[in-house]
């Protein structure tokens, strides 16, 4: 015979073959399916709605810009753009309400506008976009720049890097789902690209949301707790230190973030008295040296059975205190752990450093000073980036970011 029901060789046809494979595959199926249902008690495949947190949305509109007092989320992604040369005062603003109107609908769990992914926004999982203008942004938008918003000045411990500073405008996008941050960053990223080339893209991570209590301090990956000075948000205290309070910045603030790679492999060599030492600090509890509990104040004066100080006067801990509440600032740090850059390291780790200040020259220089100057943990860590921002206020439904700037 022949033809396409032309027995094969042995005996069968091709489509006989299909079909029998199909009704197999599918008997397979229901049998491996009526043994699941066997096996798992009654309604066990169903997670209960208060299971999962993809849905839960920070509102975005406001007087502050989420980012900043919201709890920190499980995954960050900050990138750093430049204006292209023809983007001046009246493209800032076209860029400003499409970037503004993409992060209230993403950040709401909606699909933004021509969104090609939209099944990717339905979860958006405490998703935040936070926005910062450089020096370079404020100047093409003709307004008058605070005294701080210009490049850090340079510190003995720095060996910074073009592909980690520098930037016309912040974008910080934070999540606690990896995916929800990624599709939020590729739809800004498409509607910027007419306006701006990104300069550099940071990621960064916490624990994962549920790991550890909300309010808990996050580690870093030298093991050691980090921020636990930090001003409560909401406070009195954090308000003073965080929220600029006259110009277009009104109800906004200023922003550092710092590239602090971290010798892992070496810190590995010491012992864990000689890491406590270098901190001041306990890692197991995050208490001072001179306390029990993380948030005890530490005492600068205790002396040990020798004569020395408990807390050594070049212990992290000490160098990094704050002189008074006018150098207050509030960390809101992420890890970034990356391929190692050769065969010999085990590790190519850190810490994108964020900090958020009223004013950037009068509370976080003297403090970056103090630690160039003489802090332990230098041994350790190396500043590769380094970029400050103003971050502008939040703005209403219907306004958008950036606009007490560009409509002044």
């Amino acid at each position: 015979m022949t033809g396409p029901t032309a027995p094969h060789p042995g005996g069968s046809t091709r489509r006989q073959l299909l079909l029998g494979g199909l009704a197999a595959g599918a008997g397979a199926a229901v049998a491996l399916g009526a043994q699941h249902l066997a096996s798992t008690p009654s309604g066990a495949d169903e997670i209960a709605p208060e299971a999962t947190f993809g849905a839960r949305v920070v509102p975005f509109h406001g007087i502050h810009q989420a980012g900043i007092a919201t709890d920190a989320q499980a995954h960050a992604t900050l990138v750093g753009l430049d204006l292209h040369p023809e983007t001046e005062r009246e493209a800032l603003r076209r860029m400003m309400r499409l970037l503004t109107d993409d992060a209230a609908r993403l950040t709401a769990g909606m699909p933004a506008l021509a969104d090609t992914e939209p099944e990717l926004a339905a979860n958006p999982a405490g998703l935040t976009v936070t926005f910062g203008f450089g020096p370079g942004f404020v100047a093409r938008a003709g307004g008058a720049a605070p005294d701080w918003l210009a490049p850090l000045p340079p510190f003995s411990i720095d060996r910074l890097r073009e592909e980690f500073s520098g930037g016309d405008l912040l974008l910080q996008i934070a999540a606690d789902d990896p995916l929800a941050v990624a599709h939020a960053t590729r739809m800004l990223l498409k509607d910027a690209r007419g306006f701006a080339a990104v300069r550099w893209v940071q990621q960064g991570f916490r624990h994962a949301h549920g790991t550890v209590a909300p309010g808990t301090t996050m580690r870093n990956l030298f093991g050691q707790v980090d921020g636990t000075a930090n001003p409560r948000p909401g406070s009195a205290a954090f308000d003073e230190a965080v929220w600029i309070r006259d110009g277009w910045l009104t109800g906004g603030t200023g922003m550092v973030v710092r590239r602090i790679r971290m010798d892992v492999d070496t810190w590995d060599e010491l012992d864990r008295p000689a890491r406590e030492f270098a901190v001041g600090r306990r890692l197991d509890t995050g208490a001072p040296l001179t306390g029990r509990k993380e948030h005890d104040a530490p005492d600068f004066e205790a002396k040990g059975p020798r004569g020395f100080p408990v807390i050594d006067d070049l212990a992290h801990i000490r160098r990094a205190h704050a002189a008074g509440p006018r150098e207050q600032i509030f960390r809101r740090a992420y890890n970034y752990d990356v391929p190692p850059p050769d065969a010999t390291s085990v590790s190519e780790s850190g810490l994108v450093f964020i900090s958020f200040q009223a004013d950037v020259a009068a509370q976080f220089t003297p403090m970056q000073q103090r630690l160039a100057q003489a802090d332990l943990l230098n041994i350790w860590t190396t500043p590769i980036g380094s970029a400050v921002f103003a971050v502008p206020p939040g703005c209403r439904e219907g306004g958008y970011i950036g606009e007490t700037l560009l409509e002044g």
